[in-house]
C-alpha cells in the first residue's frame, strides 16, 4: 500500500495531533513528507515526537525510513512505460500472461475497493444528481478514454453533460462558460499532466466543485478537489492498468442512473426512438 492508502485506512485511529500531521502531508503529497522532521512539524503545527509517532503507526522504524518510502513512491509515479516492463519483467513467474494479469487486477480491485469512502461516493452522486450544476468532464493523454466513456453514458442519464475539447489550448475557452455551481471531473494518473493540474487550480478559483480519478500515490490535483478516488493501477505490463478506474466510473453511472431514473428512463426512450428513426442498429 502507498502511504497515502494507509493514512485513509488508519485516519480514525490517529489522535487529533496527529490528523493535523497528515493532513498537511495529504495537501501537499508526497512533497511535504520529503522536508525535515523539524520543517514538517512546524507546518502542521505539532511537535517532532508526533511526527515520529505518526511515522510508527504508518509502519515504519522511524523518520528516515518513512521518508524513504515516500522518495520511492515519488520515483514510481515518474515511471516510463519501459521502466514498468523492466520493474515486471524481473523474475516474473513461469504462467500465462493471462494469470498474471488477472491475479495483478484482482489484487488491484481488492484492494481500492477498501480505499473508496462509501460516503465520499454517496456525496459525488449527490453533487452529479443536482441538475442545476453543470458537469464539465476531462482527461489526460491516456485517460481522455476514460473521460469518453463517462461522459457516453452521462449525456444520456442527465442533460448539461459536456466533455472539454481534447486541444488544452481551448480550455481556457471552455472555462469561460464554467460557473461556480458546475462540477469538473477529471481523470490524471501517473505520469501526471501539468495542463491538467493548471486547468484545476483555475476551476478551483472559479468556486467549481472538482471531483479526482487518480492512482494510488495521488495526482497534485488531489489538493484542489473536493472529492477524489484512488485506483490502484499497477499490472505485469509497461502501461497501467484502467481496470479499477472503470469500476468505479460504472459504478459512478449505475448508482446515478438509479437515482435519476424518472428523468433517465424519459431520455432513454427518447434516445431509442432517435436509434430506431435513423436505422442506426439492425433489428
Amino acid at each position: 500500500m502507498s502511504i497515502a492508502e494507509k493514512i485513509k485506512q488508519q485516519f480514525d485511529q490517529f489522535t487529533p495531533a496527529e490528523r493535523a500531521l497528515v493532513s498537511v502531508l495529504i495537501a501537499n503529497y508526497p512533497m511535504a513528507g520529503l522536508v525535515t522532521i523539524t520543517e514538517l512539524a512546524k507546518s502542521a503545527n505539532v511537535s517532532a515526537p508526533t511526527v515520529m509517532r505518526t511515522a510508527k503507526k504508518l509502519g515504519f522504524k522511524g523518520f528516515s525510513d518513512f521518508q524513504a518510502a515516500l522518495r520511492d513512491e515519488l520515483q514510481q509515479t515518474l515511471s516510463d512505460p519501459m521502466e514498468k516492463h523492466d520493474h515486471w519483467a524481473s523474475g516474473v513467474p513461469a504462467e500465462h500472461i493471462l494469470g498474471q494479469f488477472a491475479t495483478a487486477v484482482t489484487t488491484n480491485l481488492r484492494q481500492s475497493l477498501k480505499q473508496i469512502d462509501h460516503q465520499s461516493f454517496d456525496q459525488v452522486v449527490s453533487l452529479l444528481s443536482e441538475k442545476n450544476r453543470n458537469v464539465h468532464i476531462v482527461g489526460g493523454r491516456i485517460t481522455h478514454a476514460f473521460a469518453d466513456y463517462l461522459q457516453t453514458h452521462l449525456q444520456v442519464i442527465r442533460k448539461n453533460i459536456q466533455m472539454l475539447p481534447s486541444s488544452s489550448s481551448l480550455w481556457p475557452h471552455h472555462l469561460l462558460n464554467v460557473n461556480a455551481a458546475d462540477v469538473l471531473i477529471i481523470f490524471d494518473i501517473r505520469r501526471y499532466e501539468t495542463d491538467l493540474l493548471e486547468l484545476a487550480k483555475l476551476a478551483k478559483e472559479r468556486d467549481v466543485k472538482i471531483v479526482l480519478f487518480t492512482d494510488q500515490w495521488l495526482s497534485p490535483i488531489t489538493r484542489h478537489a473536493t472529492h477524489y478516488f484512488t485506483s490502484r493501477i499497477e499490472a505485469p505490463s509497461g502501461w497501467d492498468s484502467g481496470i479499477v478506474i472503470l469500476f468505479i466510473i460504472e459504478s459512478l453511472i449505475a448508482a446515478l442512473e438509479k437515482a435519476l431514473w424518472s428523468d433517465t428512463s424519459s431520455r432513454l426512450k427518447e434516445l431509442e426512438n432517435i436509434f430506431d428513426f435513423t436505422g442506426r442498429f439492425k433489428r
